[in-house]
């Protein structure tokens, strides 16, 4: 696990550069670096041990030396790649799963994406061909960006803070990027807010040679529904399934520990895992704290729990921190928990399992129960309902106008995942410069034409599977995480369970009182009923109410009459937005917090650097 860097364009210090940007991703892999640089190529990783300490260093060379590879995450199945590659002739200098990019890419090309079980981004440089080769794992969980300046220079990194530090990258933002965070709450798709600079997609290789550059898909994720097998057998699969991953994701030469909410995911991870170690965080709060759920399951299952309390005075003061490791704005105020929750396990150990992709895969979220409430509405012609949600949608915000107003649009047109803070009109209103490119409902589209045909939930698993998991579930996993040094192996995102996961009908996922029917049942037969059926809390912060309190609203409200503010927003509606919250009349939470973290960040990467 590590962090990597690396350009194509020749210039006389290329060295330096290059180092350079590996300082700004040090805390991706601070036991150790290596360098590789010849012609217009510089690759540059940041290594954190977890596999084959002494051998496992990077960069990494095929048995000629003609390849050169730095790699970003693990391959679960290499044990087995390995053994096949030897068996077709190829030799072996180490025992690390890295290697297995080199030989594989030498045996297979392209198509050794397909054999690969893990999470991964990597950059195999040819020598012989001058040619960059770089993929990304198939759901997403290792980020990877890249740019190309107008000289035909090639930057690529995990991260893009490590751009700065080259010369021909040109630091501008990118405004248009704005009103979809608006609605999403995360950066979605290729683009970032940064000019020029792409993600590499979930599922997505690309090649450089001679200025040229290729970027294609190698799989597509598609749900493909089965009826012939009963509920108990889809509950023993997963069980078994589960079980397999698990210990697959366990593959390590140093301990492993769990993050425990008191949720279903993580407290099964938890007790499949036989972890010494699980980490849980919470808020002195009553009402937003699991600790003392934690606590009482790792006891029930033998393991020592590390909890810890964050204060509101913590939580505020490390944003700034928070929103540079990000690299782009995220508005989800789970993340700071997160960071919390990893900074505490890094000071026992440095893998750690966690829960994320069980929602997407086995239909988590609470809102996939919509579907299933008040279906009579549904039933009223469409232009009727679209009458009504037009009307409703000018109507002082009471209870029940949201409904009138999401069941007067069709599927496609009102869901863009699992958030969409603000509409057009609002987001207007907001802006002083609404050009958007694209609007919302243009990145989700694919994955409503992609499920044609398919029930309303797992059209919104297809969404939220290409959108929401990549653009904020997986993306503060990964950033969170490494911010304090520490990997992150999520066992419910995995190629074999997916596998099995794509093929479960909605009846046993997702009903009008319950999510995840089949998960749970798998759930209880390794931990106890009451809490494999605990209804989906997300991750609780009680930001709401501090947004109530004048200490912390004061903070938001200085943010909201800086320069910054003023530059991007009218400060007039925002003020409003706040006063209307302070005072109960609106629940604007979600809504603030999203532009005032918009905020911190470009302080961070635009005001401060």
């Amino acid at each position: 696990m590590c962090g990597i860097v690396g350009f194509v364009g020749a210039r006389a210090d290329m060295q330096e550069i290059l180092q350079g940007m590996m300082d700004a991703i040090a805390h991706r892999g601070p036991d150790g670096q290596g360098q590789f640089i010849e012609g217009p190529a510089a690759l540059g990783q940041r290594r954190l041990s977890i596999i084959d300490l002494e051998g496992g260093k990077q960069p990494m060379f095929n048995e000629n030396q003609n390849l050169a590879v730095i790699f970003n995450g693990e391959i679960y199945n290499f044990q087995e790649l390995t053994a096949e590659l030897m068996r077709a002739g190829h030799t072996f200098a180490t025992r690390s799963d890295t290697e297995v990019l080199l030989h594989g890419y030498e045996q297979w090309g392209k198509e050794m994406l397909q054999k690969l079980r893990g999470m991964f981004t990597f950059a195999i440089w040819d020598r012989k061909n001058e040619t960059l080769f770089c993929a990304r794992d198939h759901f997403g969980i290792k980020p990877f960006y890249y740019y190309q300046n107008d000289a035909g220079e090639l930057l690529f990194g995990s991260e893009i803070k490590s751009f700065l530090a080259h010369p021909g990258f040109k630091k501008e933002l990118n405004e248009e990027q704005l009103p979809l965070y608006l609605s999403y709450q995360y950066s979605p798709g290729e683009d970032t807010f940064f000019k020029g600079v792409k993600k590499l997609m979930p599922a997505h290789w690309l090649e450089w040679k001679a200025g040229q550059l290729t970027v294609q898909r190698y799989w597509q994720p598609k749900f493909d529904p089965d009826d012939s097998r009963t509920l108990e057998e889809w509950e023993d699969e997963i069980s078994a399934a589960m079980k397999e991953s698990v210990q697959a994701h366990k593959i390590a030469d140093v301990e492993v520990g769990s993050f425990l909410s008191s949720g279903v995911d993580s407290s099964y991870m938890a007790a499949l895992a036989h972890v010494d170690k699980t980490f849980t965080v919470g808020f002195a709060n009553k009402q937003y704290d699991e600790t003392d759920y934690a606590q009482e399951f790792s006891k029930h299952i033998g393991v020592k729990n590390y909890a810890y309390r964050i204060t509101p005075e913590e939580y505020w003061a490390n944003l700034g921190k928070i929103q540079y490791h990000m690299d782009e704005p995220l508005a989800d105020a789970a993340s700071v928990a997160l960071y919390f929750v990893n900074r505490e396990a890094s000071k026992q150990v440095k893998v750690c399992l966690s829960g994320e992709g069980a929602d997407e895969f086995f239909g988590g979220y609470n809102i996939y129960k919509e579907p299933f409430t008040v279906t009579w509405y549904d039933k009223i012609p469409l232009p009727i309902r679209r009458a009504i949600g037009a009307v409703a949608d000018l109507l002082p915000p009471v209870h029940g106008i949201n409904f009138l107003v999401r069941r007067g649009k069709p599927l496609a047109e009102r869901y863009i995942g699992n958030t969409n803070l603000m509409d057009e009109h609002r987001k207007k209103k907001l802006l002083k410069n609404y050009h958007p490119g694209k609007l919302p409902t243009d990145l989700s589209r694919p994955y409503f034409e992609l499920s044609k045909g398919q029930d309303a939930v797992t059209q919104m698993e297809t969404c939220d599977l290409n959108l929401w998991m990549v653009g904020d579930i997986l993306l503060k996993a990964d950033k969170m995480s490494m911010a304090n040094s520490l990997e992150l192996r999520v066992p419910f995102l995995d190629r074999k369970v997916f596998e099995l996961a794509s093929h479960i009908p909605t009846k046993c996922k997702v009903n009008a009182n319950q999510t995840k029917i089949a998960m749970r049942g798998a759930a209880e037969k390794t931990i106890p009923a009451k809490t494999a059926d605990k209804k989906k809390l997300g991750f609780p912060v009680p930001v709401r109410a501090w947004l109530r309190d004048e200490q912390y609203a004061g903070v938001v409200r200085k943010a909201f009459n800086t320069p910054a503010a003023e530059q991007f927003f009218r400060t007039k509606e925002l003020n409003a937005m706040l006063d209307q919250h302070i005072s109960g009349k609106r629940d604007n939470w979600r809504q603030i917090w999203c532009i005032f973290m918009f905020l911190v960040w470009y302080d961070e990467y635009f005001v401060k650097r």
